[in-house]
């Protein structure tokens, strides 16, 4: 799950333990989403940032279920066409497990060829939710320690 850090970051979610994972407004991104089951870990990535990669580890504590910002006229999430009875977006939450000493950057993960065919490697991946096979998750995880 990729986020901006300077709008929540890895310290964000270890200080508040939970948060929710709302505002995803691409289809592919909401269908990993909806995929994604209670117990599941999570890369926390930071994007468009001096540091761009993994900086932790959370975990799904809550699955899917529709975005309460896509209803909300003052958000900056709102999307018109999603209804209530049919909701186009979902959401899911998410809790605290690991912040990283240091952030497996981006640059380390395109060089480690056991990560080759990474979705995060691939030209035009800019998803922010996109699935990691048990392997990648790994191989992350030890490139943290």
């Amino acid at each position: 799950m990729k986020t901006e850090p300077e709008m929540y970051s890895i310290d964000d979610l270890k200080k508040d333990k939970k948060g929710s994972w709302d505002g995803v407004r691409n289809y592919q991104a909401r269908n990993f989403m909806m995929e994604m089951k209670k117990g599941d870990l999570v890369l926390f990535y930071h994007s468009n940032t001096k540091i761009i990669g993994v900086a932790g580890i959370a975990k799904v504590i809550k699955e899917s279920y529709p975005d309460h910002t896509a209803y909300d006229k003052k958000d900056e999430h709102f999307d018109p066409k999603s209804k209530k009875e049919k909701p186009t977006w979902y959401m899911v939450d998410v809790g605290f497990v690991k912040k990283f000493k240091e952030v497996v950057t981006l640059e380390e993960i395109k060089k480690n060829k056991k990560l080759k065919d990474m979705r995060i490697v691939q030209k035009g991946s800019r998803l922010s939710v996109t699935p990691v096979s048990e392997k990648e998750f790994e191989v992350i995880v030890e490139m943290s320690l």
